[in-house]
């Protein structure tokens, strides 16, 4: 395969070159255009394809850069205001003209005519938006965008004060890596003190968007928005049950190892009971990791990283950087979290993080930059609509990176003793992380099929999920009422429901890449740009056996990669 990351912005041949999206007018005429133009013959049926595909593509960047001006500015009321008049008053006129347009496609004697194995995925998921397509959610979705929009502008004006300097919630995180205990509980106290202050109208906003999403499972036909959202995320490899038994395999499997790697963190920090503000602790004289001082040299040192690894992938984050597409330093005003995100006529995305100089942040940059080796990879197909993967893909060529990228981490830490740290915490994330995703993904089927129920009743819930998963040599003690609102944390469920089994299926999947590269780095990488590749032309069991591995999260395989890190573990412990 010939890679080349000199990436080409899609030539305009429909929509006009220099033209922008400023309200409905400008669009109609193309998409009314394309509902009545005749289609007689395979060539017509193929440039019709052409043109649609290049309308999406148009408006699918359009809103992207909106949004992700935005997030780099909760506070800039034109940047919100230009994405909800996207969201309020543009897309609720595309999606039936979309509707239409579908079934136009479906309805045309020529479909049998097309590649049936390269259109596959296309048409099926084409069929399922036929299946859930409802006039009455137009107005309701769009309003659900907007809302969904503004968890990032409460939690993005959070700071709190430590040592007489201001910190947003993200840069306050590494004080709770300190050996220094008691300064660990004083910012521990402050940033859940300061989440405390936002906990009502964050549940007020919740309860909106909950409302929301049943009443449009509800007009769709279905009894509860879990069943409509596993249909409307394309989930047609795995089921409802499936996902329950995938949490069973982690309380099972992963739980007890994660409470192991806990009790070897309270014999190193030498205490009676650890806390939650004890978790991410150094021992007494034993410095967090400062792997990067800034965004620039995170950025310079994770272009080395990905070079290493295949000079294609450095090139890609340098045409990035030559693009302006990152920004990644936490600051005051910006919405938290870190993403990355596909720019369908540019072809390079745009990644965006809150780093703060940690460890952890070294990590989400090679997550993220795996995602963004997943748009440069995807971008030559066809039409944009083989370049929407699956999630549990997008999640594997991400989490994968993590792991690939760890034998140049040198890059980051010089010091042996402190890359040998390093890989240790990773791959202690990786297990310990299994919990949580769990904990997060039962919550939401809870949260969605008892519709109506009040705060206290979430609360409860949540407490009870949340301690069936969690390790139990954490003592919450006085801080149970932190623990009521953790939940808060987690942007996906304001922002993304359901969008979070993802990570836990695509995890045991990276793990099972990261044992294949350990036998075999150039055949597995080989087989990784492959998979990346083909965007989402196959379907996930396919994809992942592109990819070299099966897809599975059955209970045997959680014990053998369980088993497989814990060896791992050992063995960088005794180099």
């Amino acid at each position: 395969m010939n890679l080349n990351a000199d990436i080409r912005k899609i030539e305009r041949n429909y929509f006009p070159k220099d033209a922008e999206i400023t309200n409905w007018p400008s669009l109609e005429k193309y998409f009314t255009e394309l509902n009545q133009r005749p289609v007689k013959q395979l060539s017509d049926l193929e440039q019709w394809l052409q043109d649609l595909n290049e309308l999406q593509a148009v408006i699918s960047e359009d809103v992207c850069w909106r949004q992700i001006r935005m997030t780099c500015d909760t506070e800039n009321q034109e940047l919100e205001e230009a994405f909800n008049f996207f969201c309020m008053e543009i897309e609720p006129h595309i999606k039936p003209y979309m509707d239409a347009l579908n079934k136009k496609l479906l309805a045309s004697p020529l479909l049998k005519s097309l590649d049936q194995k390269k259109y596959q995925t296309y048409i099926r998921n084409i069929e399922k938006d036929i299946r859930l397509y409802r006039a009455e959610n137009l107005q309701i979705m769009a309003e659900l965008n907007v809302l969904a929009q503004q968890y990032g502008a409460i939690t993005g004006k959070m700071t709190v004060q430590v040592q007489g300097q201001e910190y947003t919630l993200q840069q306050a995180a590494k004080f709770l890596m300190q050996s220094d205990r008691t300064l660990r509980k004083q910012v521990y106290e402050a940033v859940n003190e300061r989440r405390m202050k936002d906990k009502t109208p964050l549940n007020d906003l919740f309860d909106q968007l909950l409302q929301k999403r049943h009443q449009v499972a509800l007009n769709a036909g279905f009894s509860n928005y879990r069943d409509y959202k596993f249909q409307e995320l394309g989930r047609f490899d795995y089921t409802v049950e499936d996902c329950q038994n995938f949490h069973e395999s982690i309380r099972t499997f992963i739980r007890p190892l994660a409470e192991e790697l806990y009790q070897h963190k309270q014999t190193q920090l030498q205490l009676n009971e650890l806390l939650p503000y004890d978790i991410e602790a150094e021992p007494e004289g034993q410095k967090p990791l400062e792997p990067f001082m800034n965004g620039d040299e995170l950025l310079e040192k994770s272009i080395e990283v990905f070079h290493r690894l295949n000079p294609y992938f450095g090139d890609c984050l340098k045409k990035m950087k030559a693009l302006g597409h990152f920004d990644l330093d936490s600051r005051k005003g910006k919405a938290p979290g870190g993403y990355n995100c596909p720019l369908a006529e540019t072809g390079a995305p745009f990644i965006f993080m809150n780093a703060a100089g940690t460890a952890d942040d070294v990590v989400t940059m090679m997550h993220e930059g795996g995602h963004a080796l997943h748009s440069f990879l995807s971008h030559n197909l066809e039409l944009s609509a083989f370049k929407e993967y699956p999630m549990e893909m997008a999640e594997l060529a991400s989490m994968s990176m993590e792991l690939f990228s760890m034998d140049h981490w040198d890059v980051f830490y010089p010091d042996p003793t402190s890359l040998k740290r390093a890989k240790i915490e990773e791959l202690e994330r990786a297990l310990s992380i299994f919990p949580w995703i769990a904990s997060i993904d039962q919550f939401q089927h809870w949260l969605y099929t008892n519709p109506g129920h009040t705060v206290d009743q979430r609360t409860a819930a949540w407490l009870e999920i949340h301690e069936s998963f969690a390790p139990r040599n954490i003592q919450w003690g006085p801080y149970t009422h932190y623990r009521e609102v953790l939940w808060q944390k987690q942007l996906h469920l304001f922002e993304v429901p359901f969008y979070y089994i993802e990570y836990g299926i695509a995890q045991l999947g990276a793990l099972a890449m990261w044992r294949a590269y350990k036998e075999n780095p150039t055949q597995t990488l080989q087989n990784y740009i492959s998979a990346l590749s083909k965007g989402g032309t196959q379907t996930l069991p396919d994809l992942y056996r592109t990819a070299g591995i099966s897809f599975d999260f059955s209970a045997e395989h959680v014990a053998s990669l369980s088993a497989f890190v814990q060896e791992e573990l050992k063995q960088i412990l005794q180099a």
